[in-house]
């Protein structure tokens, strides 16, 4: 993702945008080539457009014609008045339904859009490495995505059905005008327009920024609050109350000079458009009323350009809104574009085959791998798993033990070097296949918000419920379900049941045990838990590594005495390997760790009996 533009940081301004380029990127889901069915409701959209343009530039007629009429006398023209009078109300009833009629048929395509656009930034966010997510902040994302998306629809009625409408209009009543008036007041109601236009961007830009200095201003009086409040205690402790109140009083003095300000320069735009639009009005019904002095005009002409002039003005009093919203979501879908634009750090190479899995032996060649160029963690590793083997890693915080693990499920590429399954490079292999045969029971296990069933069963998509079933039994968590009025049917989470980190553990083995993959990565799966928790999670761990290739990422060495090969790693590299016993004979850093681990146990045991 491109940094933050510093100018944008420092000023609150939205970055700028090259706003056609934008909407070129947008046309394509606007107008898809794969439904038909969208792109006739856009022609029918655009002829409902015309429809109503057209009925709306021929009301000034009939009332025209009926003021004139009125003038003479006689039954007849009677029944001419009041059929123009029932055309007039008529005609502004069926404007009204085309312009809804309209709607109704549009929504479609700008739900659709919205929907796609959307779809295709979730599927691109799942695609970009975990560098990335890393480095940008969830809350961060979503909005970039929840203001881009909500954008697309208010700024297609706005382009569509208030600029595109009120740009026809123009020209008609131009036309119009310069037919009956002539050139003049074709000028002068241009230069009208442009005034009104250039009055409205100029003293929106500024309101804008006020809007923006206020939201700011707001934010920081709400973050001052919460902060404050959350230090309670501090605040006490210090006597600091009137500081802080101090503090706040300042923040709110300054948002509400801000919002004054803000709300002023409303009323300020409302006063410059109604002055253009009353200037206009009374030059061009001054001109009128000479003409019609002068025998030139009819009354009903009066009425002709004060409806048209009404008429053509009511959709730009928008204008402001209109430019304001437009400017935004320009730059929200630009914003939502570049995230799309970011590049995919690990890609499939083209035409890469599916990883076949025959022993489930893992090699690492010489690995050279940092998360920054100029912070190496892992400096020419290399050792091997060989298949149905029970490996485990230890080594200092820092050495780069988890980062194993997420070079293995190809969260990243190695700088130089290789990482082979079965004598494939998994950069070679598809990342589906690599994965489906990759299973972890992480340290810090996450469930979604949904049943323990759901959560369970995630681990392979079309898992049944005998599956599902079996898998829990063999993560020890029938015990757990018998307790439970809903069984699988248990929602867990926010929304749910808070399970303790055991049962969380618990059901990850399960989702592992549904997805059966041939290779099982265990990291840290039981530091975070309680000495008898972690002794009943490692029974259950070692009944599901049996006949299957096994990498133990531990802290607490106690957990993985038993393995068939202990690899330590220091600073980036293997500086020792071998047994539990060979590894104590040896004398080196692992026989190091064991006795501070032991030391440190032992005074926990005296704490534990001194309580």
């Amino acid at each position: 993702m491109p940094p933050d533009n510093p100018h944008t940081a420092s000023t609150g301004r939205p970055p700028r945008h090259d706003g056609w380029r934008t909407l070129q990127r947008f046309l394509p889901y606007l107008w898809p080539r794969d439904n038909p069915d969208l792109r006739w409701r856009i022609v029918v959209s655009c002829v409902l457009i015309l429809l109503s343009t057209g009925i709306q530039m021929a009301l000034p007629f009939a009332l025209k014609w009926a003021v004139d009429a009125m003038n003479v006398t006689g039954p007849r023209v009677v029944t001419a008045v009041m059929l123009l009078v029932l055309a007039y109300s008529a005609g502004r009833f069926t404007g009204v339904a085309f312009d809804n009629v309209r709607n109704i048929v549009f929504e479609r395509v700008g739900q659709e859009a919205t929907r796609k656009l959307a779809e295709h930034v979730f599927a691109r966010l799942h695609r970009l490495s975990m560098r990335f997510h890393l480095a940008r902040r969830t809350g961060e994302v979503t909005k970039v995505i929840e203001r881009g998306t909500k954008s697309i629809d208010t700024m297609l009625y706005f382009m569509l059905f208030n600029i595109a409408p009120t740009v026809l209009q123009l020209v008609i009543v131009a036309g119009i005008f310069w037919y009956n008036f002539g050139w003049d007041l074709v000028g002068a109601t241009a230069l009208a327009v442009v005034a009104y236009i250039w009055v409205t961007r100029a003293i929106t830009d500024w309101r804008t920024h006020l809007r923006e200095q206020m939201n700011r201003l707001d934010g920081q009086a709400l973050a001052r609050a919460v902060d404050s409040l959350l230090n309670y205690e501090t605040v006490k402790y210090f006597g600091a109350e009137a500081r802080e109140e101090r503090r706040y009083s300042e923040a709110t003095r300054a948002y509400a000079d801000a919002a004054v300000s803000s709300e002023n320069s409303l009323g300020l735009l409302n006063i410059a458009q109604a002055l253009v639009v009353n200037l206009l009005m009374a030059g061009a019904l001054a001109q009128t009323a000479w003409g019609w002095a002068h025998g030139a005009y009819t009354a009903g002409q009066l009425v002709f350009v004060q409806a048209y002039l009404t008429q053509l003005f009511r959709p730009l009093d928008l204008l402001g809104m209109v430019y304001r919203t437009i400017r935004q979501g320009l730059t929200d879908m630009a914003e939502m574009f570049r995230l799309i634009d970011t590049q995919v750090e690990v890609a499939d190479v083209p035409g890469a085959p599916a990883l076949v899995v025959k022993r489930a032996h893992v090699t690492f060649d010489n690995v050279v791998f940092g998360y920054e160029p100029d912070r190496t963690i892992l400096h020419g590793l290399s050792f091997e798993v060989p298949a149905g083997s029970r490996v485990a890693i230890v080594g200092p915080s820092g050495a780069g033990k988890s980062t194993i693990g997420r070079l293995m499920f190809r969260f990243y590429d190695p700088s130089s070097g290789r990482i082979l399954i079965d004598g494939q490079d998994i950069r070679l292999v598809t990342q589906a296949s690599l994965r489906a045969a990759l299973g972890i029971v992480p340290q810090d296990s996450v469930l979604f918000n949904d049943t323990i069933g759901y959560n369970i069963a995630y681990g392979r998509e079309g898992a049944d419920a005998v599956e599902v079933a079996a898998a829990a039994q063999g993560a020890a968590i029938g015990d757990l379900l018998a307790r439970l009025p809903q069984g699988l049917d248990t929602e867990v989470g926010e929304r749910g049941l808070k399970l303790s980190g055991g049962e969380k553990q618990r059901v990850a083995i399960a989702r592992t045990l549904v997805k059966n993959p041939p290779i099982l990565l265990f990291d840290e799966a039981t530091s975070a838990l309680d000495t008898r928790t972690e002794q009943d999670i490692l029974g259950t761990l070692r009944v599901i590594a049996a006949n299957r290739t096994t990498i133990s990422i531990a802290h607490r060495l106690s957990t993985i005495v038993d393995s068939d090969t202990i690899l330590v790693i220091d600073q980036g590299r293997l500086a020792e390997h071998g047994s539990h016993a060979d590894l104590l004979r040896h004398d080196g850093l692992y026989a190091e760790m064991w006795a501070r681990q032991a030391a440190e146990s032992s005074e926990d045991d005296l704490v534990e009996a001194a309580q």
